[in-house]
């Protein structure tokens, strides 16, 4: 069995070396070797030699154990300052690791302790967390440069447990310094995740491509018909990446990726405890902490230099040209009374100076983040105006069915001479003269 590190392997070369001495010197008593030779054998001066063979006659192999042994050491923590420690772990970080509950016990309460002794401290009493051993898998290298790939993400957790629903925590982190961006909203969808990618541009600038997961939002399979055509499949948000000229590659599992997800494992760490701990109870007071507090110091504590010293970000667009390209964008056919369909709405275009679009043309339709709507005809904007929708086609009415009723029905009286009202005759053969 291999000794393990740290003090470990320090104590099994202590003991190893005490056992070696009581074995040469046990050689000394028998006759078989010389003081001078066993002092050379050991590494020791005569001098020092023969130290060890008068506490050897007089106490035989325990008087050769190091002195220190099973004593306190004089720069240990004392034994209230250990009890404190745990009482205080227990009371409030309860379902903290070591790591992070070392760097609150120092910063908020004072008791400063390294993380390895506080996790033996609580190994010994009785604190013990159990980890599932996963299958190796060998890791990606890192990309040389900053903004070569960022990685993007989200993920649903209870972040701020019962104080509020569930939320999507949107998270890039750059794979090459593992530097982090992240924000929190309802659900992942595509205003979600343009969110926190103009974040990181306003921050940084253009990244060169994005490493997503096959979701709808990001990438979707090409149709039938697309193939057949040899066309591209892109959804909007792959169309605004496409007009930033961001490439986007999709992962083909969560571990391809996981440079994110096991960020992820840490937010859901630490970030939900510091929430705790900060009293917030709301995703928007959440956000302004993730800005102005958590982000700048997990990014001083994890981030690292890239392997090459160049920025593969591109210059930061302008406001507008970024509110241009994060916009969606769909074709609709103009009718022929210059009405244009969106979406259940109707939006009649207005007369032109100039540069009017004809009636079954096909127009763009460009709808902004706060829904804002604009059509353009060549890239240039129309005038219209919203109406209401066409007037539902009214049901045909069918005519009422004749009442049957007796009340309705016309009553007939014969007169008596009515031959139904005459009684029955036998009628007998008429005799008709013969023919001559």
């Amino acid at each position: 069995m291999l000794p393990r590190k740290g003090g470990g392997v320090r104590r099994t070369a202590l003991i190893a070396k005490e056992l070696d001495r009581v074995e040469v010197m046990g050689r000394v008593k028998a006759g078989a070797l010389r003081l001078v030779e066993a002092a050379e054998m050991l590494s020791l001066s005569y001098r020092q030699g023969k130290r060890v063979w008068a506490r050897y006659r007089v106490g035989g192999g325990e008087a050769l154990a190091h002195r220190g042994c099973c004593r306190e050491s004089n720069r240990g923590y004392g034994q209230d300052f250990r009890v404190q420690v745990i009482r205080r772990y227990e009371e409030r970080y309860g379902d903290f690791g070591p790591t992070l509950a070392a760097e609150h016990l120092g910063e908020e309460d004072g008791l400063r302790v390294s993380a390895e002794t506080l996790r033996r401290w609580l190994r010994e009493a009785g604190h013990k967390r159990l980890r599932r051993r996963k299958p190796y898998r060998r890791r990606r290298e890192r990309r040389a440069h900053f903004g070569e790939l960022v990685q993007m993400d989200g993920s649903f957790h209870d972040w701020l447990e019962e104080r509020a629903g569930r939320g999507c925590l949107m998270h890039m982190v750059d794979d090459a310094t593992s530097q982090a961006e992240a924000c929190f909203f309802p659900e992942e969808t595509i205003w979600a995740a343009v969110g926190v990618l103009r974040r990181w541009i306003e921050k940084y600038g253009i990244p060169r491509t994005l490493y997503t997961d096959w979701k709808n939002v990001y990438v979707r399979e090409a149709t039938e018909a697309e193939k057949e055509q040899g066309l591209v499949p892109l959804t909007q948000f792959g169309r605004m990446c496409q007009c930033l000229g961001i490439e986007i590659l999709a992962a083909g599992s969560p571990q391809a990726k996981g440079r994110v997800e096991r960020a992820h494992g840490t937010h859901q760490d630490r970030l939900v405890k510091k929430l705790r701990l900060a009293g917030i109870g709301s995703y928007e007071e959440a956000n302004r902490y993730l800005a102005e507090t958590y982000l700048p110091a997990h990014n001083r504590r994890y981030a690292q230099a890239a392997a090459s010293a160049a920025d593969y970000h591109r210059r930061r667009p302008s406001a507008r040209e970024l509110a241009e390209a994060f916009c969606l964008e769909e074709e609709r056919v103009v009718g022929a009374d210059w009405v244009v369909r969106y979406q259940t709405r109707f939006f009649q275009l207005e007369r032109q100076s100039r540069h009017y679009a004809p009636a079954k043309t096909r127009v763009t339709v460009r709808e902004k983040q706060e829904g804002k709507l604009v059509i353009l005809y060549r890239n240039r904007p129309l005038r219209f105006t919203e109406i209401a929708g066409r007037p539902a086609p009214k049901p045909k009415q069918r005519p009422a069915p004749p009442s049957h009723s007796p009340t309705s029905r016309r009553v007939v009286n014969p007169p008596p001479s009515h031959p139904w009202k005459r009684p029955f005759k036998w009628q007998t053969a008429v005799q008709y003269p013969p023919k001559t």
